[in-house]
C-alpha cells in the first residue's frame, strides 16, 4: 500500500500573518505597550502598524521529508510574499549529485522525483533572491524500502527428532539497519537478528527440532522496519507456514501363518507407521543369498505353495526418511518327493573303474534314506541314513558289481523309490599320451611327457626319439604310467617321441612333436643422444640369445607406421640379432618415442612370448618460436581493473623468458621465468601502467619476442580550482579560472553559473571572464567529464560595485569571451591531438600566472 504524500506546503498567508504579528509584537514592546494590544484583532493590529513595519519575505520548505522507493515525489521550496519572480537555487550539502527534475515557476522550485531511489538520500539547501533580499532554507530527505512479505523455507519437511534448519529471508530492505528480524512459535519468540548496514537482504536460519505434536502447526516469522514517520501499515510484515512433521517407518509387524502344507495358499501381512506413508516390498530371501521381489502390498499371497516356497520373507518399509526391514520364516510340508537314484561317471563300466552311487530325495520333514542291492531277487541293504542323500564309492568295480540298485524314502507323510541297473565290462588295452599336440617350449622351461595304459594288468612301456637322436632323460614308469621328465629343456631336445604300450601280443603307441625356441629378454634400444633440428640419429636395436635366428623379425616403428624391417639368419644355436637404423630428425619429433617391435614367427609360441618390444624417446634441440603474449581480459582497461599478461614460447632445452614494460622509449624489465609459460598479474592497474608489453624468450640456440600494447583509462578526478588574482574582486576587473584534473581520455570542461542557464566549455581548462560586474556575483560550478565518469567544483566569485559607472551586464563581456573561448578551443585543440597520442593519463595544463 503507497502511503498518504507527505504535506511539504503550509498556507503562506497565515505563515506571512504570524511573522508579521510576532514582528510588531516585538516592535510594541520597546514602547512598553505589550499589554494594550494583546487582545487586539490581527487584522486591526496589522492595520494600524503597516506603515512602521518592515516587511521581511518567509521562504517555505520542510526540514526533513521520507520517501518511499519507487514512488513519485515532490520537494517544493516556496516564497509566496515576494512580489515578483523569484531566483531559486537548489545546492546539496553532501558529496552527491541531485538526481531529480526541477520544476521553477514565479515563487515556486519544485524537485520531483519520478521514481524515488536510495540514492536520492541528500541534504538540500534551497535559496531565493527576491529583489535584493536573499533567502535560504535546509531540507534532509531520507528514503525506505521494505516491499515485500518474509519468505519461509523448509517448513514443509521436517525431520521427526532431528534438527532441521528453518530459513526466513528478505531483500531490499532500506535502511536495513533499522531492521528486526523475529521467529516465533505461537507467542513465543524463538530467535531475533538485527539488520546491518549496506546489508539490504537478510537471511535467518533457525534449528528446530520437531516433536510429532508440531505436526500442523504454524510457524511464523516477523520483520519489522523501525523507521520514523513510515506508515504504520507498512511498518511490521509477517508470514506463516503450517509445519509438516516427517517421520521414517517404525512399529514394524508381520502376522499370518508360517507353517503350511504343500500345496496350500500362504498369506503373511505386513504393518508399520510414518510419514509420509510407506511403501512396502515383499523380498524372497533365497539360500544362496540372491533374493527375488515377491510384491509390493501389505500383504504377500501365494497360491498353492511348493518347498521352493520354504525360506525367509522379508518386508522392506521405506518412505524419503528411511526404511526398516523385518523377516518371518515360513515352512513347507510334503512327503518324500523327487526320489531318485544316479551313478557316475556313468551306468556301462569297464571292469576296475571307479564308480560313486548317490541317492537322494526331498521332503519335509526330510525323509530316511536307504540304498539297497538286488541279488538273485533278495534286497541287501548297503547304507541308509536320516539326511535327505546317501552316497557309497566303488575304487575297482568288477564284473560281479553288475546288478539292479534300489533307493527308497520314508517320513510321517509318505514314501517312495527308485531303482537303477550297473552294468561291468571287460577292459581292452587303451593308450593315452599327454600332452597329445605338438608342444612348443621356451629353452630353459620344464616339460612332463606322460603316456598311460588301460584294459591291461601288466603293461610294458618303451620311449623312443624318431630324429634319430638319443633320449637324454631316463624314463619314469609305475604301474600303469610312464613318465618323460624335462627339469629345463634344452635345444638338444627337439624332436618327435614316441610311447609304445605292449600288453601280451597286442602293441599300440602314441606320439607327440616337441619344438624349442629362445627368446629370454625384450630387446634394448639406444640412440645417439640429443640431436639439433635436420641431423640424423643412430638407432640400434639388439634381441639376445635367440633361437631359431632366421624365424626372428626386426620392425621399426613410429607409433602404427612401419618405417623398417629386418629378418634374422640361420644359425645352429643362440645368437644376438642386432639392426641399425638411422632417423632424420625434426621439430615434430620432439618427445617421439621409437619403438622396436621382434617377433618370433613359430606357430603355437603364446603371444606373450612371440613379441617383445623396447622404445626410446627422441630428444630434439632447437631455438625459440612461436612465442606469443597475450592479455586478458582486454589490452583497454578501466583504472582498478585486474589484468593478466601471459607469454608463451616453444624451446628446447626451455629457455628463458623475460617480461618487460616500454614506455617513452625506456623498458623496465618486470619478471624473469625459466619456462614454457609466464604470467603475471596486475590485480589492479592505474594510469602509470599503460605501454608496450614486450616478451622474448632465449637459450643458447637464439632468441624470439612478441609485444602488446595495453592502454589504462580512468574518470576524472584530483580535480581543483585556482582562481586569479582572487575570488573577491572590484567591479570592471576580469578573472581567470584554471582547473585541473587527471584523467585519460582528456575530458571536457564545462563552467556554469547557478542561476543561470548558460554554459562555456573548455578543452584546457582556463576560462577568462573580463569586465564583471556585481551581476556576476553568485554560485560557479566546474564539470569535468570524459565517457568514464565526471567531477564537479562549485565555489563562489564576489564582485563589488563600483559607485562611479553603471556596472556592466553579463551580456558587456559575453562576446568577448565567446572569442577568447573559440581561440582557446583551437588551442586546447592541437593540446589534445598532442596528448591522445601519450597512453596512460591526462593532466589539464595549470595556468600561468603571469597572464593574470
Amino acid at each position: 500500500m503507497t502511503p498518504p504524500p507527505f504535506s511539504y506546503k503550509s498556507d503562506p498567508e497565515l505563515n506571512e500573518r504570524k511573522h508579521i504579528k510576532s514582528a510588531l509584537l516585538s516592535l510594541l514592546e520597546l514602547f512598553g505597550c505589550s499589554s494594550e494590544v494583546d487582545s487586539m484583532d490581527s487584522a486591526l493590529l496589522l492595520t494600524l502598524l503597516l506603515p512602521v513595519a518592515v516587511v521581511s519575505y518567509v521562504l517555505d520548505l520542510p526540514p526533513q521529508v521520507l520517501f518511499k522507493v519507487g514512488d513519485r515525489r515532490q520537494l517544493s521550496c516556496r516564497m509566496s510574499s515576494c512580489p515578483e519572480k523569484v531566483k531559486f537555487a537548489w545546492i546539496t550539502l553532501e558529496d552527491r549529485p541531485i538526481f531529480a527534475t526541477i520544476d521553477t515557476q514565479d515563487r515556486e522550485s519544485v524537485l520531483v522525483f519520478d521514481s524515488v531511489m536510495k540514492n536520492h538520500e541528500n541534504t538540500l539547501l534551497c535559496k531565493a533572491m527576491c529583489g535584493k533580499e536573499t533567502k535560504q532554507a535546509k531540507t534532509q530527505i531520507k528514503t525506505y524500502s521494505f516491499p515485500k512479505k518474509p519468505v519461509i523455507s523448509g517448513y514443509d519437511r521436517l525431520k521427526l527428532g532431528e534438527e532441521n534448519i528453518l530459513r526466513c529471508e528478505g531483500s531490499s530492505i532500506h535502511p536495513s539497519e533499522m531492521l528486526e528480524v523475529q521467529w516465533l512459535y505461537g507467542d513465543t519468540v524463538l530467535q531475533s537478528y538485527e539488520g546491518q548496514s549496506e546489508r539490504d537482504a537478510y537471511s535467518l536460519p533457525l534449528k528446530f527440532t520437531p516433536s510429532e505434536e508440531d505436526d500442523g502447526k504454524a510457524i511464523t516469522c516477523r520483520a519489522s522496519l523501525r523507521v520514523d514517520n513510515i506508515p504504520a501499515d507498512e511498518m511490521t510484515k509477517e508470514t506463516s507456514a503450517p509445519m509438516t512433521v516427517l517421520s521414517a517407518p517404525h512399529n514394524v509387524k508381520v502376522s499370518g501363518a508360517t507353517g503350511v502344507l504343500r500345496g496350500s495358499n500362504l498369506t503373511l501381512t505386513c504393518e508399520a507407521e510414518g510419514k509420509p506413508k510407506p511403501a512396502f516390498t515383499w523380498t524372497a530371501l533365497k539360500p544362496d543369498g540372491s533374493s527375488v521381489e515377491m510384491g509390493k502390498h501389505h500383504d504377500l499371497f501365494i497360491q498353492g505353495v511348493s518347498l521352493s516356497d520354504t525360506g525367509t520373507y522379508q518386508c522392506d518399509v521405506s518412505n524419503d526418511l528411511g526404511n526398516q526391514k523385518t523377516s518371518v520364516s515360513v515352512v513347507v510340508q510334503a512327503p518324500p518327493m523327487d526320489t531318485y537314484i544316479a551313478v557316475s561317471p556313468q551306468s556301462t563300466l569297464k571292469e576296475g573303474d571307479s564308480v560313486n552311487i548317490s541317492c537322494k530325495s526331498i521332503g519335509v520333514p526330510v525323509p530316511y534314506v536307504v540304498l539297497s542291492r538286488m541279488v538273485n531277487g533278495v534286497k541287501t541293504e548297503i547304507l541308509s541314513s536320516e539326511g535327505p542323500e546317501i552316497s557309497v564309492t566303488i575304487d575297482s568295480v568288477k564284473l560281479a558289481d553288475s546288478g539292479m540298485f534300489l533307493c527308497e524314502a520314508f517320513n510321517d507323510y509318505g514314501k517312495q523309490n527308485e531303482n537303477l541297473t550297473l552294468t561291468v565290462e571287460a577292459h581292452l588295452l587303451e593308450v593315452a599320451l599327454q600332452p597329445d599336440v605338438e608342444v612348443v617350449l621356451e629353452k630353459g622351461s620344464s616339460l612332463i611327457l606322460s603316456c598311460q595304459a588301460s584294459g591291461c594288468p601288466q603293461p610294458k612301456f618303451s620311449w623312443k626319439n624318431l630324429s634319430n637322436m638319443p633320449i637324454l632323460r631316463r624314463p619314469k614308469t609305475d604301474g600303469f604310467r610312464s613318465q618323460l621328465v624335462f627339469d629345463r629343456v634344452e635345444l638338444e631336445d627337439e624332436g618327435t617321441y614316441l610311447c609304445e604300450v605292449t600288453c601280451g601280443s597286442i602293441k599300440k603307441s602314441k606320439q607327440t612333436e616337441v619344438k624349442v625356441f629362445s627368446f629370454p629378454t625384450s630387446p634394448v634400444v639406444k640412440n645417439s643422444g640429443p640431436s639439433l633440428v635436420g641431423e640424423m640419429m643412430k638407432l640400434t636395436c639388439t634381441a639376445q640369445e635367440v633361437f631359431p635366428a632366421n624365424i626372428f623379425q626386426i620392425l621399426w616403428m613410429d607409433g602404427e607406421r612401419e618405417m623398417h624391417s629386418e629378418t634374422g639368419p640361420f644359425s645352429s644355436g643362440t645368437i644376438n640379432l642386432t639392426s641399425e637404423y638411422s632417423y632424420h630428425v625434426n621439430t615434430t619429433d620432439q618427445d617421439k618415442r621409437i619403438t622396436c617391435k621382434v617377433s618370433l614367427k613359430m606357430h603355437g609360441v603364446p603371444a606373450a612370448q612371440a613379441v617383445k618390444t623396447a622404445s626410446t624417446t627422441l630428444s630434439v634441440h632447437y631455438p625459440p618460436r612461436a612465442t606469443s603474449i597475450t592479455v586478458s581480459p582486454l589490452t583497454e582497461l578501466k583504472e582498478g581493473e585486474s589484468v593478466s599478461i601471459s607469454c608463451l614460447s616453444d624451446s628446447f632445452p626451455v629457455g628463458r623468458t623475460v617480461l618487460s614494460r616500454v614506455m617513452n622509449g625506456v623498458q623496465t624489465k618486470i619478471m624473469t621465468n625459466d619456462s614454457l609459460e609466464t604470467l603475471y598479474t596486475i590485480p589492479s592497474v592505474e594510469l602509470e601502467d599503460s605501454g608496450v608489453y614486450v616478451c622474448e624468450t632465449s637459450n643458447m640456440y637464439g632468441s624470439h619476442n612478441d609485444s602488446v600494447e595495453i592502454t589504462v583509462k580512468a574518470p576524472p578526478r584530483n580535480t581543483t580550482v585556482e582562481i586569479f588574482p582572487s575570488k573577491d574582486v572590484q567591479e570592471g576587473q576580469n578573472i581567470t579560472i584554471c582547473c585541473r584534473s587527471v584523467s585519460f581520455p582528456p575530458p571536457m570542461v564545462v563552467l556554469s553559473k547557478l542561476d543561470s542557464e548558460k554554459n562555456v566549455y573548455s578543452l584546457d581548462g582556463v576560462f577568462l571572464l573580463i569586465n564583471l560586474t556585481p551581476n556576476d556575483t553568485g554560485l560557479y560550478q566546474i564539470n569535468v567529464t570524459n565517457y568514464l565518469g565526471y567531477e564537479t567544483e562549485i565555489f563562489n566569485i564576489s564582485v563589488m560595485e563600483k559607485r562611479v559607472n553603471d556596472p556592466l551586464g553579463w551580456n558587456d563581456f559575453l562576446i568577448p569571451v565567446i572569442c577568447l573561448g573559440v581561440a582557446a578551443a583551437l588551442l586546447g585543440l592541437v593540446v589534445y591531438v598532442w596528448r591522445a597520442r601519450k597512453k596512460g593519463s591526462y593532466d589539464l595544463t595549470k595556468c600561468n600566472l603571469s597572464t593574470v
